[in-house]
């Protein structure tokens, strides 16, 4: 269902959306604290979301910003960290890597200890490796959870829940508006998964990543026309998934291009008096 037949069934009562509002965020490796620097540019156009859900680096941002850590602390926790902090080898059985630190890390930041505990809702989605379908976690254990959506195939070994193996959501939707539109009035997609426009090298990980990205751009086409407004970063496409020492122009750029897009679009800084008033004129009808 598109966002315009969704906001029109609404109208008529044919169904009541369970939110107003509601936030979509891609997967993108440490592309994702671009979606730091979008979510702090809603914050300040008076844009708060009821809902959020999110695959990968979005189900990072989403659970963190649910549980109400700001933007520039997101960006704080990971400034002087390395790809090391958050992952260790592992025999290459299954994948290169296992997750036991960035659920620790999780565990840390965070707290809340299962997904329906955090204050606003989220929905944290995943692939089912085993059954080959689009599953999501409402409730549970976070880091799990989150830590199971962030798995992408050979570079992460995949996440074992109930006996069930779990890989990152961007598998099947690095989008997911799927999992949330028919409960929301409006929904915002923040899509931070461009192209890379780089020569791929002959290893095992680049060609990983590489067919990762490919993936996710083929599978984000029929969720951004779910949602009713579509912000896109392309300028971050030079920042590679892995490189965290990057990730303070990556959330600039993430918060510059929202806010130019909102502005261009018609949105306004809303005054202390009116910030309410303008979290329900969201314009469904304006995309990119």
């Amino acid at each position: 269902m598109s966002g315009k037949l969704q906001k029109v069934k609404s109208l008529l009562g044919f169904s009541v959306p369970e939110f107003r509002t509601g936030l979509v965020l891609s997967g993108g490796g440490a592309r994702g604290f671009a979606h730091a620097g979008a979510i702090k540019a809603l914050n300040e156009m008076g844009i708060k979301p009821d809902i959020i859900a999110g695959v990968s680096a979005g189900s990072v941002a989403a659970v963190m910003y649910a549980a109400g850590i700001e933007p520039e602390k997101m960006l704080q926790l990971f400034r002087d960290s390395r790809f090391s902090d958050f992952c260790e080898l592992s025999m290459p059985k299954d994948g290169f890597f296992r997750l036991d630190r960035f659920r620790t890390f999780l565990r840390k930041h965070i707290p809340y200890a299962n997904l329906e505990d955090l204050p606003i809702p989220v929905v944290v989605g995943v692939t089912n490796l085993d059954e080959g379908r689009k599953e999501v976690f409402e409730s549970g254990p976070l880091a799990e959870r989150v830590a199971a959506s962030c798995s992408i195939p050979i570079v992460f070994k995949p996440m074992k829940i109930d006996g069930v193996r779990y890989v990152d959501g961007g598998v099947l939707h690095n989008l997911p508006a799927w999992s949330i539109r028919e409960r929301c009035k409006y929904l915002i997609g923040i899509n931070c998964s461009p192209l890379s426009k780089v020569t791929v090298k002959d290893t095992i990980m680049d060609i990983a990543l590489r067919s990762y990205e490919l993936m996710a751009k083929t599978n984000t086409v029929r969720d951004m026309e779910l949602c009713d407004i579509v912000i896109r970063n392309e300028e971050i496409a030079r920042y590679k998934v892995f490189n965290l020492k990057q990730i303070e122009k990556v959330f600039e750029s993430g918060y510059t291009d929202t806010m130019k897009f909102l502005l261009d679009n018609g949105f306004r800084r809303p005054d202390a008096e009116n910030a309410a008033a303008r979290q329900s004129d969201i314009n469904p009808k304006k995309k990119s």
